[in-house]
């Protein structure tokens, strides 16, 4: 019985620290250019600011649509001035540099996209 428990203790130890590392951990970070063509707060449940960037590649992929020439992202809701820098930068048009990081797994309450953006940028041109 002994052995039975410490197995069990062992397993859900193992699961939380593979949770814990898909949750937090970061799987890729970058830096995205174009304007911000939205910033949203979306949800029945769980409130989550969700965003879209045009790349503005300029027919670089020859035949695509404009629509897949964007990048849809999540803004974490504690990140108050991303929030506020993406509603400025949306209303002004401006072109922006957006560094995002992209997490292991999607869930519900933080995002509707594994991509967070982490910083805005405003590119001088």
């Amino acid at each position: 019985m002994k052995i039975f428990k410490i197995t069990i203790i062992t397993i859900i130890l193992i699961l939380a620290g593979v949770f814990a590392f898909m949750y937090w951990g970061v799987y890729e970070s970058g830096v995205m250019a174009g304007k911000v063509l939205r910033i949203t707060e979306k949800g029945v449940m769980f409130k989550t600011f969700e965003g879209k960037l045009n790349l503005e590649t300029f027919g670089a992929l020859k035949g695509v649509s404009p629509i897949a020439e964007s990048f849809d992202f999540s803004v974490e809701k504690s990140n108050t001035e991303v929030i506020e820098a993406l509603q400025k930068v949306a209303l002004s048009g401006e072109r922006v540099n957006l560094h995002f990081k992209k997490r292991y797994i999607q869930v519900p309450w933080r995002g509707e996209t594994k991509y967070f953006a982490t910083r805005v940028e405003r590119a001088d041109f």
